[in-house]
């Protein structure tokens, strides 16, 4: 067949490479290039662990505060908040625990073998020697601090993930970039971590168009629907039909998927980074800062902070406050640090109001797929999803349940 991926972040490249491996002819198209948005500025973790939804009880009650705080990792460009007031609703509605093991239960299908699914993606690609199997690290400064994440800890371990707590003394033998920072480490087994994300991406892009695959960049201006089909993409290339499509356009993706009547609720969650280029020490292991929930990352000639959360749509620029706060934790972690300058960054984590990414057919006849939605774990889930959209296009759907993914349930009434 056929087929048209929009978009070329991870997941758009991973369901091209599994879709052209089975067989078809597939173009690939975005507006600006592999691996030019968060796919490139993540914090580079394969974090299979990553089954709580931020949306977790209490949430509510701490958000005023963490607003108000400029050291906490949440923020919010006010002059957007009555155009977020109908998704923050919904969104703040899914802040309990029933929803938290809904949401961890299907995450764990989707994440717990990031590292082997990356690897199968990446054979024979170039890409392979991006990635590496580390521990997933999370710090913090006090016990009482690490105590007071005790559910999050307790819902990882129903789900059978592995992780050692040791004191911050005991880790600083093995990794003694951050000293005694940290009264106590959590050690995650299992995990991974991509040493460059954006060269990543783009190596299997150029494996993909080396296959015979094409890659076209063109904006995407509109959609052509009849009887809930996408029938061709209106771009700045003229129209383009396919037999079959795929929609991975992360934050982009809500336009086109109400217009085929998957009326999901979905906002932008703006994420940061800063990068010390060439810094003096680097840590081992990535390592999640529990104070401000962003990841050190040691990455190839630099160390990335990337994390932060904030509301504020696809088209304001950047705030300062989340990189100066950024700026600020990673002076007073790593204070005697040096390094050759630093490289601030700004993306879009695509963020549906349950938080569970939509993967799946669109409409009964199979004409167009969505792959999209995966908030914080687009990197660490997108292999696997780009390999489910391949077997649902065959026909052939994996032996796992996907109804909490299916887009049917955004489906009009």
């Amino acid at each position: 067949m056929q087929i048209i991926v929009a978009g070329a972040g991870i997941v758009g490249v991973s369901c091209a490479i599994w879709i052209q491996r089975a067989g078809h002819d597939v173009t690939l198209v975005d507006r600006t290039g592999p691996a030019s948005g968060t796919s490139h500025g993540n914090a580079g973790v394969l974090a299979a662990g990553a089954i709580l939804p931020v949306t977790t009880p209490g949430l509510l009650r701490r958000a005023p505060g963490m607003l108000l705080d400029r050291d906490a990792p949440l923020f919010l460009r006010w002059s957007y908040l009555p155009r977020l007031m109908p998704f923050l609703w919904r969104y703040l509605r899914h802040a309990s625990d029933a929803h938290v093991d809904r949401y961890g239960a299907a995450m764990s299908m989707l994440l717990h073998d990031t590292v082997d699914q990356h690897r199968a993606l990446a054979a024979g690609t170039g890409a392979e020697g991006f990635i590496s199997t580390e521990d997933y690290c999370f710090g913090y400064a006090t016990r009482a601090a690490y105590q007071a994440d005790a559910y999050g800890w307790d819902k990882r371990r129903a789900l059978g993930y592995a992780f050692d707590v040791v004191s911050g003394a005991t880790y600083a033998q093995d990794d003694p970039v951050f000293g005694d920072a940290f009264d106590t480490v959590v050690r995650c087994r299992n995990h991974g971590r991509i040493s460059d994300p954006g060269a990543y991406v783009q190596a299997l892009a150029d494996h993909f168009v080396a296959e015979g695959g094409q890659l076209v960049l063109t904006e995407i201006a509109d959609i052509d629907v009849s009887d809930g089909a996408i029938r061709a993409l209106r771009t700045g290339e003229g129209e383009m039909r396919a037999d079959r499509i795929v929609l991975a356009m992360g934050p982009w993706s809500k336009p086109i998927a109400h217009k085929l009547g998957v009326s999901v609720p979905f906002e932008s969650e703006r994420g940061y980074h800063i990068e010390l280029l060439n810094p003096s020490v680097m840590p081992k292991n990535p390592m999640m800062v529990a104070s401000g929930k962003f990841v050190l990352t040691p990455m190839r000639g630099r160390l990335r902070a990337a994390g932060v959360i904030e509301f504020g749509g696809l088209d304001a620029g950047p705030s300062r406050a989340p990189l100066e706060m950024l700026r600020r934790q990673v002076a007073a972690l790593l204070p005697d640090l040096h390094h050759e300058g630093i490289v601030e960054w700004m993306g879009h984590r695509p963020a549906p109001a349950d938080s569970l990414p939509l993967i799946g057919a669109n409409d009964a006849g199979g004409r167009s797929y969505s792959a999209f939605g995966h908030q914080h774990v687009g990197l660490t889930g997108g292999p696997k999803t780009g390999r489910i959209i391949a077997d649902l296009i065959a026909g052939t759907p994996p032996n796992a349940d996907l109804t909490p993914f299916d887009p049917a349930k955004y489906a009009a009434r």
